[in-house]
């Protein structure tokens, strides 16, 4: 099994990697839906409304925290997530330049 050796990255190239995991699973995509639709903190509802269990919510949650998309609010005994509006502006920017950095006329075809 290889390593993943991304010391040989530029530091962009890994955060763009980083912040391309978030929309790398089709249930975090949707908790990111979720959270931007009701625009609002949410709390207990995301499990719910997913239709998965606790413990999958969960990792899902985690890995999206530890991106930094999302941002946690501890309200004992819950947990409200919402969107991080600067790490959101962040892969806004990052993913438009790489778009943006094509040009058909480069293409082989």
């Amino acid at each position: 099994m290889g390593v993943t050796k991304t010391e040989i990255f530029t530091a962009e190239q890994n955060r763009l990697a980083d912040l391309a995991k978030a929309f790398a699973h089709p249930a975090r995509v949707a908790i990111l839906q979720m959270l931007i639709a009701r625009n609002t903190c949410v709390c207990g509802d995301i499990v719910e409304e997913l239709s998965l269990a606790q413990a999958t919510v969960s990792q899902h949650l985690k890995e999206l925290k530890r991106i930094g998309i999302i941002q946690g609010e501890i309200d004992p005994p819950r947990v409200c997530y919402c969107i991080n509006p600067g790490v959101w502006a962040e892969a806004q920017g990052a993913f438009g330049a790489l778009w943006k950095a094509f040009s058909p006329a480069n293409c082989c075809s």
